[in-house]
């Protein structure tokens, strides 16, 4: 099935779809010049992006960890972005209650991996009727996301996108498994590939997470070679000064070789 974020198409058969940007809003300066390098990365090769970032990071590690700015600073914010760029925006809400606000500005509402189970999270999402991104949750087998995307049908949304981002391997490990993105996609759904949580070590160290940035590019190129339908990154100018997620952003530079190995995949993919 087809889903339109305003005017790109996110399914079988359309253009790989990226969604990039940084794990948490650093302020409003650093957030707008990072999203206005990021589109003119994507508008030279004519392909569809989305900006994504968080305003609140509420599952940190530790709580001394920095969250963001909050919803009502974090989502001007991101409207400052939309409006000056005219590109679409995904964040993560994670109360229910904070939806119709968050609405208000976002093209995307994306549940996060650990309350992809939260029913009254998932409804109120759904019924924003804005399109739904939902991460699987590490602890999930992929066809446990059938009765997620059945909660969200049930209140009437269409709109759905289904993300892989590792399952619990062990301690303080993720790991990929392929065949997840063409199950999940026999739910009638698009399927996105998020390369950068996906190498997290969660909490492999100690009060913050780690991560092993070397395997992005390597699993990115499985993924489209598998068949997925976008890929969701987080991106950063220096991933080692980053607020959050430090171990796991690509750096900006590294994109234009990402996407440039991925679209050639992609271009040979039998039915995309």
């Amino acid at each position: 099935m087809k889903v339109t974020v305003r005017d790109i198409p996110i399914g079988r058969g359309y253009p790989l779809v990226f969604i990039a940007g940084p794990c948490v809003i650093e302020g409003d300066e650093s957030c707008l010049k990072l999203a206005e390098k990021l589109k003119n990365i994507f508008q030279a090769r004519k392909i569809p992006f989305i900006f994504k970032a968080s305003y609140d990071k509420a599952n940190r590690t530790s709580v001394h960890s920095y969250r963001g700015p909050g919803m009502k600073e974090g989502l001007k914010i991101l409207a400052d972005v939309k409006r000056h760029l005219d590109v679409p925006v995904l964040s993560d809400v994670h109360e229910s209650e904070d939806v119709p606000f968050a609405a208000e500005t976002l093209d995307i509402i994306q549940i996060p991996a650990f309350l992809c189970r939260q029913t009254d999270l998932i409804l109120a999402a759904a019924k924003s009727g804005k399109t739904v991104n939902v991460k699987k949750g590490q602890f999930l087998a992929p066809w446990d996301m059938k009765p997620v995307v059945e909660k969200i049908r049930n209140a009437g949304n269409e709109q759905i996108l289904l993300t892989e981002r590792g399952t619990s391997f062990g301690y303080n490990n993720l790991v990929s498994d392929m065949r997840s993105l063409v199950i999940m996609r026999e739910l009638g759904y698009p399927v996105i590939y998020d390369a950068t949580h996906s190498v997290q070590l969660p909490g492999g160290q100690g009060s913050v997470s780690g991560g092993e940035r070397k395997m992005i590019v390597p699993l990115a190129r499985a993924a489209v070679a598998t068949g997925c339908d976008g890929l969701f990154l987080e991106v950063h100018e220096t991933p080692e000064k980053a607020l959050s997620d430090a171990a796991t952003m690509l750096p900006v530079k590294d994109l234009p070789d990402l996407i440039d190995q991925v679209l050639e995949i992609h271009r040979i993919v039998p039915g995309k």
